[in-house]
């Protein structure tokens, strides 16, 4: 039992071979996976995914990257399209100062408009946060100090006081292929002392694919290889681990649990 909590199926990498993707994750155990949509335009796409098996959901949100081309995708519209009943998450939206492709300003707003969005419907936030680890903590300091919401910190790569800052605020972390790569010593240090009850796997396919498959099309199937490196890592056993994690995935995003 694996479950790939993040990884965006309708990409270009992907979506061309969908089918065989998922019969690939499959057969190496993978038993659920969240495709997550960055874009308005995606949503139908990724919506009629987790329609067409039972084995997929789906979230809805804008990604940073684009909220300077989404001011009109309010709180609302995400309600609205989250009542679907394959849609178990909202985002992935956040902050990303690193590549700063939308003003800062319009990052902070979209993504308070999706927290509001997680408040309102009681699905998880799924966070994308990357060189804005204070203003990220601010502002979901801010609103869970509001309104409780439940969330993820996807595809982890801040620092130890981040991660503890945001398992303070009841937060999951949610561990991508990154964590097998050679210079990823920070990250891995974080991860081993992670709580394994708040403790999330994913592939961010089709990027980021681990070792040993660096330089391929990322895919759901090596979320296997993430684990087995990760229980390495971690002195834990591969099975057990599995099961935690699945089982912290269907703790967070209940509205897919069997």
């Amino acid at each position: 039992m694996l479950v790939d909590s993040h990884c965006h199926l309708n990409y270009k990498g992907l979506a061309e071979q969908q089918n065989e993707v998922l019969a690939r994750a499959r057969a190496r155990g993978v038993t659920a996976m969240l495709n997550i949509a960055t874009r308005e335009s995606e949503w139908d796409d990724v919506l009629a995914a987790a329609e067409k098996n039972d084995d997929v959901w789906a979230s809805v949100g804008i990604h940073p990257h684009d909220a300077d081309h989404h001011p009109d995708v309010d709180t609302a519209k995400l309600v609205e399209r989250a009542a679907h009943p394959r849609v178990i998450g909202i985002g992935e939206t956040g902050l990303d100062y690193y590549y700063d492709k939308s003003d800062r300003t319009r990052q902070r707003d979209s993504f308070r408009r999706h927290i509001h969005a997680s408040q309102q419907t009681g699905l998880p936030i799924i966070v994308h946060t990357r060189d804005a680890e204070a203003d990220t903590l601010a502002l979901l300091g801010e609103e869970m100090a509001r309104e409780t919401f439940p969330g993820v910190i996807h595809c982890f790569t801040a620092s130890d006081d981040f991660a503890r800052k945001a398992l303070d605020l009841g937060l999951y972390i949610s561990i991508s292929g990154i964590v097998t790569f050679k210079n990823a010593a920070d990250l891995q240090a974080t991860a081993k002392w992670l709580p394994q009850d708040r403790l999330l796997i994913e592939t961010d396919s089709p990027f980021l694919a681990p070792v040993p498959h660096r330089g391929k099309t990322g895919e759901p199937a090596f979320v296997a290889d993430t684990l087995a490196f990760l229980a390495d890592l971690r002195g834990e056993e591969k099975d057990r681990l599995a099961k935690a994690t699945s089982a912290n995935f269907y703790t967070l995003f209940s509205k897919a649990a069997p």
